[in-house]
């Protein structure tokens, strides 16, 4: 059997295919990785929208039934919030960045405040921003009807 019969039969790779292959796969793996912790990020803010949201909303359901206002309470530092006086506080998971927004008199300091629900289901108005690397989403109170929903400050859905 001649030589170039053997080398025929080997089988594998060279080492630049080897090479062109690691290649390849740290390039995808360098573009999957954002992405996969950017949806990490925005579930993290629909979450604590949601938590949020329904904090309000329990918030407001005191207020009609007991017959006086309630508060809810959130400091925007530590995340830890209150759905009126009689409910225990809760905390926003951590990596979530929060801002309120609400009246002059319901603010406490410069990093917490509440937004104010009376007895008629309506409110002193407000919400609290929620940001977490590029995902956005924001919790608005109306004013007048007390009324929660949960968007982006363009699409507004009520949940």
């Amino acid at each position: 059997m001649s030589r170039t019969g053997e080398r025929a039969s080997e089988r594998g790779f060279t080492l630049i295919e080897v090479m062109v292959t690691l290649v390849l796969l740290a390039l995808i793996t360098a573009m999957i990785i954002p992405l996969m912790t950017g949806s990490q990020g925005k579930a993290d803010v629909q979450s604590a929208a949601r938590e949020i949201a329904a904090a309000l909303r329990t918030t407001r359901n005191l207020a009609m039934m007991r017959g006086h206002s309630e508060a809810f309470l959130i400091d925007t530092e530590s995340g830890n919030f209150r759905a009126g006086s009689a409910t225990a506080p809760r905390r926003i998971p951590g990596g979530v960045q929060l801002a309120l927004i609400t009246a002059t008199e319901e603010r406490i300091d410069d990093r917490a405040g509440g937004i104010r629900f009376f007895p008629d289901g309506s409110s002193t108005g407000g919400g609290v921003r929620l940001v977490k690397g590029n995902s956005r989403d924001q919790v608005l109170v109306d004013w007048l009807t007390g009324r929660v929903s949960i968007g982006d400050g363009i699409h507004v859905a009520t949940r």
